[in-house]
């Protein structure tokens, strides 16, 4: 049950719950918790979570209250394959946690730069230079380059 791609999401279990179609659901466990499948119909799918994999309840007992709370009271649970020592590890954690670790510092970062920025911007002493000016300096800072590149080229 670990991924597959016949998942229901929640807003569907629970609009199939108010409709009355729901035939039963079995609660399956398996490494690091509990998953669940709905019956409807001729159809038997896994409750997937938000981002479409396989939905894993840690808890039993949050699984409980989350069934009961869409209306689903009665459940079949299977325990055969599941391990309360065993830790579920999702491959993909590690680089997710690096990657919003070196996110979150390059906003600080960033933030930092900016408020500096506009300290110095505010500050009484600073000195504002005019869009033509710039231009006018980078022209001549050309001039000089291209003077000293034709200077050595002979």
């Amino acid at each position: 049950m670990a991924t597959t791609s016949n998942t229901i999401d929640h807003a569907t279990l629970q609009r199939l719950v108010e409709a009355g179609v729901v035939s039963g659901a079995d609660v399956v466990g398996q490494t690091g918790g509990w998953g669940v499948l709905v019956k409807y119909g001729m159809v038997e799918q896994a409750l997937a979570a938000k981002r479409g994999a396989v939905r894993i309840f840690s808890r039993f007992e949050t699984l409980v209250n989350y069934l009961k709370s869409i209306g689903i009271s009665q459940f079949n649970v299977n325990a055969s394959n599941y391990d309360p020592v065993a830790k579920r590890v999702r491959p993909d954690s590690s680089e997710r946690m690096k990657h919003t670790f070196a996110a979150s510092e390059h906003d600080k970062w960033f933030r930092e730069q900016v408020e500096e920025g506009i300290r110095l911007a505010d500050a009484p002493d600073a000195v504002w230079v005019s869009h033509e000016d710039v231009v006018k300096e980078m022209h001549r800072q050309r001039d000089a380059i291209m003077a000293r590149v034709v200077g050595i080229s002979h």
